[in-house]
């Protein structure tokens, strides 16, 4: 199992890559940034990569609607060139409030769309030219929609591989079954390892059916807070916000995946007081009523036995890559988690 880490878009970035090549000795295997409204995570990665040897970097995720696929291609093989074969490309739809507040472009045929995206990545990287004819996306733009003097082009570098690993957050059932079937990785989100398979197994079970097995078996990157010992019952707190923030405030009311998410793990009634109180203001409140049994179970904290036992529930849904978050107070404290969650995994 890999052991990851994702950097977060709220501020501490200097601190964590000082901090980056302690964890790389305790056995960090990937570092991941995400790209929601912050800065972007292009800039952060590139400086990563010059700042670490041996480390997989990954976004975590980039947007599929803030680039062009020839774009999102050009800045993965560019990254995986500055860090020597280390780039891991993520993407995902987002939502209609970032994609059309944010970005001011619709929010339209997630699913097809990162399809497109994906097979136009695998051509650049192969340094074809490009000719894709698809229901989003048409390269060279056709001459009716254009001046017409578009020609197809490859890549003028050669990309340090033809086949980046490409990983896909995705939690409806449609968008997990397309994971399944054309990405290497899947970036599903609060995994609650006692119901994933209820919830996600058709999905996935679909999606592998038409997998192409060059792609190899599918790596579930997992998030997960982690604490061990035997007084971090409080810390169980701190995951609490977060899980409010996405079933709660990441949307609106009827629109909103992860509480959609939320609702199919069987809390209907608790995402419904989750989301009220979150879109009422009242967020301590909505953190307060994220049911225990769902905060423990989409983390690892705990004494030393309890996480060797849900670290292995983790393992039997799947999971083969912990992207955690080491709830330690000082520096050295995170090390030793990431040192021991390493060798609980092993």
């Amino acid at each position: 199992m890999r052991i990851g880490m994702q950097l977060s878009y709220s501020g501490g970035f200097a601190e964590t890559v000082a901090e980056l090549a302690d964890y790389e000795k305790a056995g960090l295997d990937l570092v991941t940034v995400p790209e929601v409204y912050s800065f972007d995570a292009i800039s952060q990665l590139g400086f990563i990569a010059a700042r670490t040897e041996r480390l997989q970097i990954a976004a975590g995720i980039l947007q599929i609607y803030s680039r062009t696929p020839t774009l999102t291609a050009m800045t993965a093989a560019g990254l995986d060139y500055v860090s020597g074969g280390r780039f891991e490309l993520g993407l995902g739809a987002s939502g209609p409030q970032v994609i059309e507040g944010f970005h001011g472009v619709p929010y339209d045929a997630p699913i097809g769309r990162t399809r497109e995206i994906v097979e136009i990545c695998r051509q650049v990287w192969r340094r074809e030219r490009v000719r894709y004819d698809g229901k989003h996306y048409q390269i060279p733009l056709p001459a009716d929609r254009g001046t017409g003097l578009g020609k197809p082009l490859k890549i003028i570098n050669h990309p340090v591989r033809d086949r980046i690993p490409v990983s896909i957050a995705a939690i409806g059932p449609k968008n997990v079954a397309m994971t399944a079937e054309v990405a290497e990785g899947w970036q599903p989100i609060f995994f609650h390892p006692g119901r994933a398979r209820d919830v996600w197994d058709d999905s996935l079970a679909a999606g592998k059916a038409k997998r192409d097995a060059s792609l190899g078996e599918l790596d579930i990157q997992v998030p997960v807070a982690v604490a061990i010992g035997e007084n971090t019952e409080p810390l169980l707190d701190s995951v609490r916000p977060t899980l409010a923030l996405y079933i709660g405030g990441m949307g609106a009311r009827g629109k909103n995946f992860y509480n959609d998410l939320a609702c199919r793990y069987g809390y209907q009634a608790e995402a419904k007081t989750i989301q009220d109180l979150y879109l009422d203001g009242k967020k301590d409140e909505a953190a307060a009523a994220v049911p225990d049994e769902l905060v423990r179970a989409v983390s690892l904290i705990g004494p030393e036995g309890y996480v060797r036992e849900h670290l292995a529930e983790f393992a039997e849904a799947g999971a083969s890559t912990l992207k955690i978050t080491p709830l330690g107070a000082t520096h050295d404290d995170r090390v030793r988690i990431v040192e021991r969650i390493r060798e609980l995994a092993a």
